[in-house]
């Protein structure tokens, strides 16, 4: 699966007091992003892929390192790739930019379960979709 870019533009909300983005909003970016590369790549929503795969992703570990700041009314983007597949996990490295300078990196490690919210294997179907 190619790269996906998810861009945005940090809020006023997004931000302290000084107009810095606060580091949690960070993991909001990141979210999003893992959630519009869902829909874009794999042409399915949340309800789908518990309803038609019984497969809910999870977020089994997340490594996030802070490199610089992004402030009030920047425009970002936030690039997901897969470094990592197998039947139980997914391993996504997520930058987050300004101007093609990566401000953040995020190493995440997702995993399944199931409808009942037990650990479960990503079905053979969805696993080649992804």
């Amino acid at each position: 699966m190619a790269d996906h870019i998810y861009k945005t533009k940090v809020y006023y909300e997004d931000t302290d007091a000084g107009g810095i983005v606060y580091y949690a909003r960070y993991l909001h970016f990141i979210e999003r992003a893992r959630t519009e590369m869902i829909y874009d790549h794999l042409k399915l929503n949340h309800k789908q892929l518990r309803d038609q795969f019984n497969a809910i992703f999870v977020v089994r570990e997340c490594n996030v390192k802070y490199l610089r700041s992004a402030n009030f009314e920047d425009n970002i983007e936030v690039k997901t790739k897969i470094i990592k597949k197998s039947q139980v996990r997914l391993n996504l490295l997520q930058e987050v930019s300004r101007n093609n300078e990566i401000l953040v990196t995020a190493q995440v490690e997702l995993a399944v379960i199931d409808g009942n919210g037990s650990v479960s294997k990503i079905p053979k179907d969805l696993l080649e979709k992804i």
